[in-house]
């Protein structure tokens, strides 16, 4: 390994106080982190780090080679991101998290469209619906469904809204019976989208009219396909975007449910951590999702 992969991987492993840690960042196991290490000090006759069974911390020694060393190696890695930059090189590695079921429905597309044009880039992409922590968890954007932004910590880019509406399968209407007003869905099971056991709040709208419903049901989870499973089994109404359901709706195993009644609208969004500028890898990759959403109209 390299005097300066050596340097970058000193740096991690002082940054999360873990060799694990470290190695998750880079892409690589805890026993090369170790090895590296290792070789550092042995190049430099002292010891950095200090290893315990729960964490890791520096050395006096390590403290000031940290203070020396890690100017340095940011400049370079500025340096080498403004070269790039000028040149319109993309490479290196793109760390992407994204919510599960538009992952699954509209990355692949994007992604091959992606690598065509742009080899060098190795994209690292995460699927989660889960509220992720781009900053804490190192990733270089996040791609968001949900409201606007309260984050105030990263940077934010919005691309459209992502349209929602109430769904349900013909057999369970039938059974049922079709609610006519919001009202009426205190009759009915609702699969609501919840991150806990917590009932959620259906916020409606037609007009000047509004509506709040609190969704009670037996089933809840924090994936829309899944709850669109659900819905297509008969077992109760649920509020998904319109991108879930899409096809489903058209083969009409799912009918829309109060379509005068609208929630209101989620935007898809990109994430960044607080950069000052972009890297080109970032803004690259940005801006062609944002020509595919726009152009091709997924959700």
């Amino acid at each position: 390994m390299g005097e300066l992969e050596s340097l970058r991987t000193f740096l991690t492993v002082a940054e999360t106080r873990s060799f694990t840690g470290a190695a998750r960042l880079l892409g690589t196991t805890p026993a090369s982190v170790t090895r590296t290490i290792a070789a550092l000090e042995d190049r430099l006759g002292v010891q950095l780090l200090l290893r315990t069974t729960r964490q890791v911390s520096l050395t006096s020694a390590g403290a000031g080679y940290l203070e020396r060393v890690a100017p340095l190696v940011r400049q370079i890695e500025v340096a080498t991101e403004e070269t790039r930059s000028q040149h319109g090189v993309t490479a290196g590695t793109l760390r992407i998290a994204a919510p599960m079921s538009l992952g699954q429905r509209v990355l692949p597309a994007v992604l091959s469209q992606f690598a065509a044009r742009h080899g060098g880039t190795h994209v690292s992409v995460v699927l989660s619906d889960r509220f992720i922590d781009i900053v804490g968890e190192d990733f270089d954007l996040a791609i968001r469904i949900s409201g606007p932004p309260a984050d105030k910590s990263t940077v934010w880019r919005k691309l459209c809204d992502v349209p929602r509406l109430l769904v349900a399968s013909p057999r369970y209407l039938a059974a049922r019976g079709t609610p006519q007003e919001p009202e009426d869905l205190t009759e009915h099971d609702c699969l609501g989208y919840a991150e806990d056991a917590r009932e959620p709040i259906w916020d409606l709208s037609s007009g000047a009219r509004r509506r709040s419903h609190r969704a009670k049901g037996i089933f809840s989870a924090n994936n829309g396909d899944l709850l669109a499973d659900l819905a297509l089994s008969g077992e109760g109404i649920a509020l998904l975007p319109r991108f879930i359901v899409a096809q489903s709706l058209a083969e009409g195993r799912l009918r829309p449910v109060l379509p005068d009644w609208r929630p209101p609208p989620v935007w898809l969004t990109l994430y960044y951590p607080p950069y000052e500028r972009l890297p080109v890898r970032v803004a690259t990759f940005s801006d062609f999702f944002e020509v595919y959403v726009k152009e091709t109209r997924p959700l």
